[in-house]
């Protein structure tokens, strides 16, 4: 395309020529590096759930006849906290913002894989007590669906599933790679400042070429004829 620099020297001179375009893409890199440097706290809190099934005479820690294996019954409450209507819920319930339920039933030695699951429940917020706080709240929600699918079962008292907190909220601030983020930021600056500045250049000698192209006014004026 005509007027684009071809070569390592027109790209310098038309840089040279928008140096006011860098220096305000260099001011717009400096703010942004600054807030990548000092960034907003930020808290991940986490807990850890875990159902447990009903102790019976003739199979401890074992389910009953009739009631649904452990893990299909948190996945199942795990689902509905993470569908619309439970999204809603939650939001009612105060929970505003992302959080996570991560279901771990890798199990150990005593507790089998798929038999004692475990949910861990994360939330993050701008503030300790406001992630821990949401944590909670999710856990009160996760509970309240634990006993209202087995209220539907009618199944006795003595033979629930209870959910119990294994692992208490607990806050930590978020420790990001400064240095990648600003490495990311430097790079964007320099190429939004380098097309930018072509762009704008290229933009400026198209419209001065325009200028000077069209016609002149004085010299296509008519001549009106002077009577002697």
């Amino acid at each position: 395309m005509e007027g684009i620099p071809v070569s390592p020297r027109d790209v310098a001179e038309a840089l040279l020529r928008r140096w006011y375009v860098l220096l305000l893409v260099l001011l717009l890199t400096a703010a942004g590096a600054y807030r990548v440097l000092h960034p907003a706290p930020q808290y991940l809190s986490s807990a850890v759930v875990v159902l447990k099934p009903p102790v019976t005479g003739n199979q401890p820690n074992q389910l009953t006849n009739l009631q649904p294996p452990l893990a299909t019954l948190s996945y199942g409450v795990i689902q509905q906290l993470e569908s619309p209507a439970g999204r809603k819920e939650l939001a009612a319930a105060g929970v505003h913002g992302a959080y996570q339920l991560i279901p771990r039933n890798s199990g150990t030695s005593a507790t089998p894989s798929y038999l004692i699951p475990s949910v861990q429940v994360q939330a993050q917020r701008s503030g300790a007590v406001e992630a821990d706080t949401a944590v909670s709240r999710v856990i009160e929600v996760y509970t309240k669906h634990v006993t209202q699918l087995q209220d539907a079962q009618g199944i006795a008292p003595a033979s629930r599933i209870n959910a119990s907190v294994l692992v208490a909220p607990s806050a930590a601030p978020l420790q990001g790679t400064r240095s990648r983020a600003l490495a990311g930021t430097a790079l964007l600056g320099g190429v939004t400042g380098i097309v930018g500045a072509l762009w704008f250049d290229q933009y400026a000698l198209r419209r001065g070429k325009r200028g000077d192209d069209s016609p002149d006014p004085v010299r296509h004026t008519a001549q009106i004829p002077v009577a002697n």
